[in-house]
């Protein structure tokens, strides 16, 4: 194929995938909320797993056709994305107010087991025990985030009721859960097989490519997200969602390694990983001041994520 019809199909799948997961996402939040389930619940187990469905279907497709630099790089680029990209576009566009309490708890589980899947991938690959160990704490953190989350305060249940929305129409929104699945499944598999071919054609790595284009482009429900709440000025959905996807991310990781075993390149312990972990913990010390990230802050989040992409390619 040329490069031109690589990129088209590129860009179909990426859009077949943002909308996917936006209908994905609509459907099951809004049949959640039908059926009765807390606002901040379906904020932070439906909501964060529908953006990180994206990222589940590529990494799925991807290690099922044996490019596990696809896989890893999308998952880790993403990662890099979400807190680099889209929370520090979010917070030119409004400083974002901080809970104490993500500092505290969530910020810091998603380092921790973003620290294991360092230790795990050490010895170059991630088989079904260290996928198992990965998904069992992705259930862990949604069986505490359940909990947690019915204690929320009714100021944030109210951001989360008004971002879900009220409607009723319960086929309607199977109707949209349905399409997104099929926008997610069509989409994933035009970005897998186009990156692949462009990756050749370009002389680039498979890496490069997933951790650029493909990691942005699975991070658009995000980056989506990310910006309606952004206007609206609902932090806490902010913050919830990228936080929750980064951890869900993870969590996705291991599961698709229990599906298939992925190996991992030497460099990616070298340069990406230590990337993903330093854009983690850079998170605590910007959100500690003044409990809120700052348009500063956001552009300087927004800077390092660049020069990231730059160091990529030279």
């Amino acid at each position: 194929m040329s490069i031109v019809t690589d990129i088209s199909l590129f860009v179909v799948g990426l859009v077949a995938l943002f909308f996917g997961g936006e209908s994905l996402v609509k459907g099951a939040s809004r049949l959640a909320r039908i059926l009765g389930i807390n606002p901040v619940v379906i904020g932070l187990t439906v909501v964060a797993f529908g953006t990180s469905a994206p990222e589940f279907v590529v990494c799925l497709i991807a290690a099922l056709k044996g490019s596990s630099d696809i896989v890893l790089g999308n998952i880790v680029g993403s990662n890099i994305s979400n807190i680099g990209l889209i929370l520090g576009s979010a917070a030119l566009m409004s400083p974002i107010f901080i809970q104490i309490r993500l500092i505290k708890v969530e910020v810091p589980i998603m380092i921790a087991i973003s620290l294991v899947l360092y230790a795990l991938a050490w010895n170059l690959g991630i088989g079904r025990v260290e996928g198992a160990v990965l998904f069992s704490l992705l259930i862990a953190f949604g069986v505490y985030s359940y909990f947690d989350a019915l204690k929320e305060p009714y100021q944030v249940e109210e951001e989360y009721k008004e971002f879900l929305g009220n409607r009723k129409e319960v086929w309607k929104q199977i109707a949209l859960l349905v399409l997104g699945l099929c926008g997610l499944v069509i989409g994933a598999r035009l970005v897998v097989d186009s990156a692949i071919s462009m990756a050749k054609l370009f002389g680039v790595s498979e890496l490069v490519i997933s951790v650029t284009a493909v990691a942005v482009g699975t991070s658009l429900p995000e980056l989506s997200t990310s910006i309606v709440a952004a206007i609206r000025k609902e932090h806490d959905i902010i913050v919830g969602n990228v936080i929750g996807s980064n951890i869900f991310n993870l969590g996705i990781l291991g599961l698709v390694s229990v599906i298939h075993p992925i190996n991992v390149s030497p460099g990616l312990l070298r340069f990406e990983f230590p990337v993903m972990l330093f854009f983690s913990v850079l998170v605590i010390p910007i959100m500690k001041t003044g409990h809120q990230i700052s348009r500063i802050e956001g552009s300087l989040l927004i800077i390092f994520y660049v020069a990231f992409i730059a160091m990529l390619f030279v």
